[in-house]
């Protein structure tokens, strides 16, 4: 039997891409662990440019120096609660590289791939700064990789939907800065299981105009957007 999507609000403003997504296929991550079936990895780009890079230095710079994260698109953006919630899980503090290098956090990618386990390795050591909020019984969303210094609310905490929880970073198991996102099942990550879900609202750019959607979920391609809300 398939799985009914929950609904939410899209957890960033402005323009974003999702090139991991369960639009484009399910399990999006490759595995059914730790609540990943229907992940989202979120981050900015330049959509003007040939390679839509996530940094504003040169191909050859990130390549062979790196870049710093500051030259990262999305580094530092806010995160909103995509719904009213309790925070159950707030970690904060885990140091972020300072560089971007493609070498360096992809081999750091595979290591952890190959040898980290859940059942036992702290989730910090993959997630980095994160967040985990109860949205219902039964739901939980966790936001990862965010920040070092960014987490503003603390376990035990009610949130309303909108309001600021952290910053998009470059902390744990992270390629890039970006926001790895997903609703679970349980607030146990390692037992966790996978929820899919949608957004209520957001635009995507289609022939040279932003076109409003509803319910949906981006592909891996789409250029989106979610303006503040008034």
């Amino acid at each position: 039997m398939k799985e009914q999507p929950i609904t939410i609000g899209f957890p960033l403003r402005g323009e974003w891409l999702a090139p991991t997504t369960p639009a484009e296929k399910i399990p999006s991550h490759g595995t059914d662990r730790m609540g990943l079936r229907y992940a989202f990895d979120f981050l900015q780009v330049n959509f003007e440019g040939k390679t839509k890079a996530f940094h504003d230095r040169s191909f050859l710079r990130y390549f062979f120096l790196g870049v710093p994260l500051e030259s990262c698109y999305c580094w530092g953006e806010k995160i909103y609660a995509p719904c009213d919630g309790e925070v159950i899980v707030a970690r904060d503090g885990y140091r972020e590289r300072k560089i971007v290098h493609w070498i360096r956090d992809f081999s750091i990618a595979v290591k952890n791939g190959l040898f980290y386990n859940e059942h036992k390795d702290d989730y910090q050591q993959i997630a980095g700064n994160y967040i985990v909020i109860k949205a219902s019984e039964g739901v939980y969303m966790a936001f990862v990789h965010l920040q070092n210094g960014s987490v503003t609310v603390s376990v035990g905490q009610n949130i309303i939907k909108g309001m600021v929880i952290g910053n998009v970073g470059h902390s744990g198991n992270s390629t890039s800065p970006h926001l790895h996102f997903q609703v679970m099942g349980t607030s146990d990550i390692a037992h966790a299981k996978g929820l899919p879900c949608r957004f209520e609202e957001y635009e995507v750019y289609r022939e040279g105009r932003w076109i409003k959607v509803w319910n949906q979920m981006p592909d891996s391609t789409e250029r989106i957007r979610f303006l503040q809300e008034h």
